[in-house]
């Protein structure tokens, strides 16, 4: 305590924090409905803690193009991106194609905000993104 101007000046500060949870990712993959593409579902939190999550079921697959479900994806780091941006270089290599379903408002202001936004074919609805690559 100190005094200001004959006043006594006390600060408190109180520190409130939720017991840190671990991260998890659920990635299901599967094929698509056309030939030559696989579809990826994420949810949960995707980050440099649970990047090996996602790249254990892209590994398992060998369609060139991937659709990404990413709806129930509650987080994205950068390493998160430098993945999605690894698995589109892929695709690209393999002669196939990448696009990202259901990008929530957060995901894609961490997209933008990393510059890549306008890399990735973005779609609403799983049918349109199967069409589009088909």
């Amino acid at each position: 305590m100190r005094e200001i101007d004959g006043f006594a000046s006390v600060q408190t500060f109180s520190i409130e924090s939720a017991a840190m949870q671990p991260e998890k990712l659920l990635a299901e993959s599967r094929a698509g409905s056309r030939d030559r593409q696989r579809i990826l579902r994420l949810a949960g939190s995707f980050t440099m803690a649970t990047l090996s999550v996602f790249q254990d079921a892209l590994n398992a697959g060998d369609a060139p193009s991937l659709i990404i479900e990413m709806s129930e994806v509650s987080r994205i780091d950068s390493a998160g991106v430098g993945a999605l941006v690894q698995a589109y270089v892929s695709c690209r290599r393999a002669g196939g194609r990448l696009a990202l379903v259901g990008v929530n408002t957060r995901v894609q202001d961490v997209l933008q905000t990393a510059g890549f936004d306008k890399l990735f074919a973005t779609y609403a609805h799983l049918g349109e993104a199967e069409q589009a690559l088909a």
